[in-house]
């Protein structure tokens, strides 16, 4: 039995050493891009670096915990933190409950700390969406109603996910849940037809909300309007520009110095990049790229072995990280429109945080006893050769 455990840990190993790595580059780069930030609104320049290695305590802890809960256990309470989920939506609308920030009303003040409801929102969905998708499986390849019902979950989801607002995260959970369709075998039409829906529904919501609009125009030629619209943008354009290379130096940052707002949390890349260069810069994106590859890896694997909810569960959490690490470094890359979304494990935020560890617990449960399986194919065989 000794063996087996050592190949169940070597069968995760790279995927934990790949998040290790994030979540290494994520503490550093708080760090480095908070310091001045906290000294000046809280007097103290190490706050938001303490505040993220408590999120990070209490992030490896709820990985623990998913790591440690059977994937069964998972399918069965789907939909109950589904609706748990969606409760948390509701109440953080209520006037005096829920907390506004910047015109948007996303946060539950817990004392210490506040929660993200959509966060959650989002891990409940994928594992709502994985679990439909193993339960109506012939429903969802042969005829649309079965789409139909997961859809208009979705959208109930989506709708709630808006009136925050909080676009970004609307994006991200629409996408995923039709990624998942499509890999779980849904017919390629219907997929093709409900994201030609999703584009003119987001088209309208851009065309009805002249600060989306702005956002969405002024990332075109951020130039034209460089103290006003596009100041965000042209200020973590300046950071990259800065950085060439080999960067600034950590630590080193300019733009940090209350030019680039949002500069520990929506922007952190930017920062990152100006201290580190486009060699900083490549490399998390190739970590972010690896650590995909290994959970559609898994997937696939649990997929061949018949564990379809595992497989759709590890599908979900590979386009969730892509998902977001796009959107995060391409809006502030200047790809694509300004948007709140956090980089996966790098970002300063808790609930993000949180999810994204306790998403990865999940991985690594489904990869141990894949590895396990693998191993023993491997000892059969050679059994049969000898």
């Amino acid at each position: 039995m000794r063996w087996l455990r050592a190949e169940a840990l070597q069968g995760d190993l790279v995927l934990l050493l790949l998040s290790v790595m994030l979540m290494g580059v994520g503490l550093i780069a708080i760090a480095s891009a908070s310091v001045e930030y906290g000294d000046f609104h809280f007097g103290n320049p190490w706050h938001h670096t303490q505040r993220h290695a408590l999120y990070l305590i209490i992030g490896v802890a709820a990985g623990c915990v998913t790591y440690m809960c059977p994937t069964a256990t998972l399918e069965k309470i789907s939909p109950a933190l589904l609706l748990l989920a969606s409760a948390l939506l509701i109440l953080v609308l209520m006037p005096g409950i829920g907390h506004e920030v910047n015109g948007a009303q996303r946060w539950l003040s817990l004392g210490l700390i506040t929660i993200q409801p959509s966060e959650f929102a989002k891990l409940a969905l994928l594992l709502y969406a994985a679990g439909y998708l193993v339960r109506q499986e012939d429903a969802v390849r042969q005829h649309w109603t079965g789409l139909a019902r997961l859809t208009t979950i979705l959208s109930v989801v989506a709708f709630l996910l808006l009136l925050e607002p909080d676009f970004g995260t609307t994006v991200i959970a629409i996408g995923m849940t039709v990624g998942m369709m499509f890999l779980a075998g849904a017919h390629l039409l219907y997929v093709v037809m409900m994201v030609g829906v999703a584009a003119v529904a987001f088209t309208v919501l851009v065309l009805s909300a002249p600060y989306r609009l702005q956002r969405f125009t002024a990332y075109q030629d951020p130039w034209a309007d460089p103290f006003g619209s596009g100041f965000q943008l042209v200020q973590s354009l300046i950071a990259f520009g800065q950085g060439e290379w080999w960067g600034v130096g950590l630590g080193n940052s300019v733009q940090k110095l209350f030019y680039l707002p949002e500069a520990h949390t929506d922007f952190v890349f930017s920062i990152w990049a100006e201290e580190t260069g486009l060699v900083g810069a490549a490399a998390v994106i190739t970590l972010f790229a690896l650590l995909v590859a290994r959970i559609l890896q898994n997937g696939w694997r649990a997929a061949a072995q018949g564990q379809r909810f595992e497989a759709y569960l590890c599908f979900g959490v590979a386009l969730m990280f892509s998902g977001q690490a796009f959107i995060n470094m391409g809006a502030s890359s200047g790809l694509l429109p300004t948007k709140g979304l956090t980089l996966p494990f790098i970002s300063y935020g808790g609930s993000s945080l949180i999810v994204s560890c306790a998403l990865l617990g999940m991985v690594l449960r489904i990869a141990q006893p894949l590895a396990i399986t693998k191993r023993s194919t491997l000892n059969t065989s050679a059994r049969v050769v000898r």
